[in-house]
């Protein structure tokens, strides 16, 4: 069991898949900072400094005017937390059109080798030994 469980991790595929994992996440932790460090405060910009991610509404409990939202789940209160969830939508809309970039440009790349391979094969190779005897021994006979 162990020898089929070396087999198993040896395999190309299980590697790949731990090769993407790591470079996801990696990937996640750029993409997560592109988002909240840059592209959210251009959105609050616009919005004229409106941060969704605090707005709330209580549904029960007493929270204080103007609390944030850690603040009002900190008294026990039960909120609608609807700002971060619009937040939440916003920053996978800007994941998703990140990703989406990237798949396309990796594409484009392969489609680019793809190109350059079909060409090379489509060259023509010269002319084969077997041509150029022939073209030998009609020289002699002439």
């Amino acid at each position: 069991m162990i020898q089929e469980f070396k087999t198993f991790i040896a395999k190309g595929n299980v590697m790949d898949m731990a090769v993407g994992i790591i470079i996801g996440a990696a990937f996640t932790a750029i993409v997560t900072s592109l988002v909240g460090d840059l592209i959210n405060p251009l959105i609050g910009l616009f919005t004229g400094g409106i941060d969704f991610t605090n707005n709330y509404a209580v549904l029960a409990g007493d929270v204080a005017e103007g609390a944030s939202l850690e603040a009002a789940r900190e008294t026990g209160a039960s909120v609608f937390a609807y700002g971060a969830f619009i937040m939440a939508i916003i920053n996978f809309l800007i994941i998703a059109w990140v990703v989406f970039m990237l798949v396309k440009m990796v594409n484009r790349v392969k489609d680019a080798a793809a190109e350059q391979e079909e060409e090379a094969e489509a060259a023509p190779a010269g002319p084969s030994e077997l041509d150029i005897l022939m073209e030998i021994r009609d020289a002699l006979k002439k």
